[in-house]
């Protein structure tokens, strides 16, 4: 049978969450891998409650069984230094190298909004002409190149709400100015769909040979309208449901993993869903997220190994 190698993961804001820490605040990290372990998922990104020492964090994961998949890190390329940032990096990228990561989630949080609760996603930062762009580019590609050369980590470029990658077209912005040997696109299925490609599929297809990391949000679309009309901020859409997991919005999920599994994407897709735990329950959500990803994964065997057979 033709299987597609990819792996399934999670992070753990289905249980907890860095931006509004009341979320699943009292939620202990043991609960989290607890059950992502026994729903099925093969490994976790990070959060703020895991281990910072790179042993610990292995051995931790180790308990139940789960791979480390990556970690979030905050960038600040653009506005600072090349070396500033590979000096701020260093303990986390070796604690990402030390537990066997090949890719680190890089987000730009230089004059980002994403964090704040009073301040509409209409100004959220821009880069003011080419220039400015060229030379965050060539930031980018010089420290992308530094991880690979010292950890052999590929540089994953998470567009994101409310910062200066957002829309389809400063993806495509980023892609274009960017070296495919240095920068990869981390391909977020929700943000896509809320930075303003209607349809997220066609925005992949774009540029699905430079994905190296996938993170499977879903979206709820009248929520997402709501939040633009009425000028809220990332943070107030989230709280109002935003996001959900695979399998419980608006999305189009086979349509995704085909493109992904055509262009010979191999890697990890991680489920990943900002909500309220009161409001969307932690253990009944990522198993559902699982079950959809799942579910698709082996029918696209399934479909494979028939073809074959015939």
């Amino acid at each position: 049978m033709n299987t597609w190698n990819v792996r399934l993961g999670i992070n753990p804001l289905s249980w907890m969450n860095d931006d509004l820490p009341a979320l699943g605040g009292a939620t202990p990290l043991s609960t989290a891998l607890r059950e992502g372990a026994e729903i099925g998922y093969a490994g976790f990104e990070l959060g703020n409650k895991f281990p910072t020492e790179p042993a610990a964090l292995k051995a931790t994961l180790a308990e139940y069984g789960l791979a480390c998949v990556s970690g979030w890190y905050s960038g600040h390329l653009a506005g600072d230094t090349v070396d500033a940032e590979i000096d701020r990096g260093a303990a986390h990228m070796e604690k990402l190298r030390f537990n066997g990561c090949k890719v680190v989630v890089y987000g730009e949080v230089t004059g980002s909004i994403q964090g704040r609760m009073d301040t509409p996603l209409s100004k959220r930062p821009r880069f003011a002409g080419e220039a400015q762009w060229a030379a965050y580019a060539a930031r980018l590609n010089a420290f992308g190149e530094h991880l690979k050369a010292k950890y052999g980590i590929t540089l994953a470029y998470h567009h994101h709400m409310g910062a200066y990658v957002e829309s389809p077209q400063d993806v495509d912005q980023l892609m274009a100015l960017t070296d495919p040997a240095c920068v990869s696109l981390l391909f977020d299925t929700g943000h896509a769909y809320y930075g303003g490609a209607d349809d997220p599929v066609a925005l992949l297809r774009k540029h699905v040979h430079r994905v190296a990391h996938v993170h499977c949000k879903d979206v709820r679309a009248g929520v997402i309208r709501q939040t633009r009309n009425e000028g809220l901020s990332f943070l107030d859409g989230v709280l109002n449901g935003t996001f959900t997991v695979p399998g419980d919005g608006d999305l189009d999920f086979e349509a995704v993993l085909s493109v992904l599994r055509e262009a010979g994407y191999e890697g990890w897709l991680v489920v990943e869903a900002e909500q309220d735990p009161t409001v969307a329950p932690s253990y009944a959500c990522a198993k559902k997220g699982y079950e959809t990803l799942r579910g698709i994964v082996d029918k696209m065997a399934a479909t494979q190994a028939q073809a074959e057979v015939h």
